[in-house]
């Protein structure tokens, strides 16, 4: 940037900064879109460290590449459901996705906030510091209600190790060795981490006919813009996508 105004960038106005930019997304010399964007981190660290803040906010924003939720179909959720050995590991997958539960929302569940009688679960603190209701349903019931009195769990529903003489909940190490554990046996070819089987939940309920909005107050979301990413993931509609090499050959030569 120096070698193309022929002096420090730090002594650009603004539409200078701009036309540089610009020629750089336009250039067909520019290495690769990495160049684009090391350009852009190493113009906003120097306008931090000099306190230019009122060029740095001006800079343009670096849009993410938009990539779609990986999502189990229901045989595979089932599957998975029955590959632990312990109970307690599959009470676990069942409530990540029985309840489209975030790992962290998990870990900090406790024994109060599970309602066997109004059959919900009590969310405390979820993204954005929001608490939350969601349905547990009967076998999710039955679930909990087995591994409480076999278990017996402490103040969290899933215990952890002690830590200075008190029991902690369950770490997220703990819950990523779990559905690591679940997907290699279950051989699901898939890449699958906990937040899969949350995705799995809310396609899963917007084909069983769930509206977006109550889907977006089940998942903790704050904006609904958020959740309408599993439209496009899930098969909605009166009739579903198909590939029509299926229908190719069923009218004959």
């Amino acid at each position: 940037m120096a070698l193309y105004f022929e002096c420090s960038p730090l002594e650009l106005d603004e539409e200078q900064v701009h036309e540089y930019l610009y020629m750089l997304k336009t250039s067909h010399r520019t290495p690769s879109e990495s160049f684009f964007k090391h350009t852009m981190y190493g113009l906003r660290y120097a306008y931090q460290m000099m306190g230019m803040t009122e060029l740095r906010v001006k800079l343009p924003s670096l849009s993410k590449p938009r990539t779609l939720p990986v999502v189990l179909s229901r045989p595979e959720v089932k599957t998975l459901l029955l590959t632990p050995k312990l109970l307690k590991h599959r009470l676990l997958l069942a409530l990540l996705y029985g309840c489209g539960l975030r790992s962290f929302e998990l870990r900090n569940l406790k024994i109060k906030d599970v309602d066997l009688h109004r059959q919900m679960l009590h969310v405390r603190q979820g993204k954005g510091r929001k608490d939350r209701y969601v349905p547990l349903g009967k076998l999710l019931c039955r679930g909990i209600s087995t591994y409480l009195e076999a278990e017996k769990p402490l103040e969290w529903l899933f215990n952890g190790n002690r830590s200075a003489g008190k029991i902690a909940p369950l770490s997220q190490r703990g819950v990523q060795w779990v559905v690591r554990q679940a997907r290699d046996r279950s051989r699901i070819a898939k890449d699958l981490t906990a937040h899969t089987l949350r995705h799995s939940y809310a396609t899963h309920l917007l084909e069983m006919g769930l509206d977006i909005v109550p889907l977006k107050e089940l998942l903790g979301h704050s904006k609904i813009e958020t959740a309408l990413v599993y439209l496009h993931v899930s098969q909605l509609g009166r009739q579903k996508p198909f590939s029509p090499l299926d229908h190719l050959y069923e009218s004959g030569p």
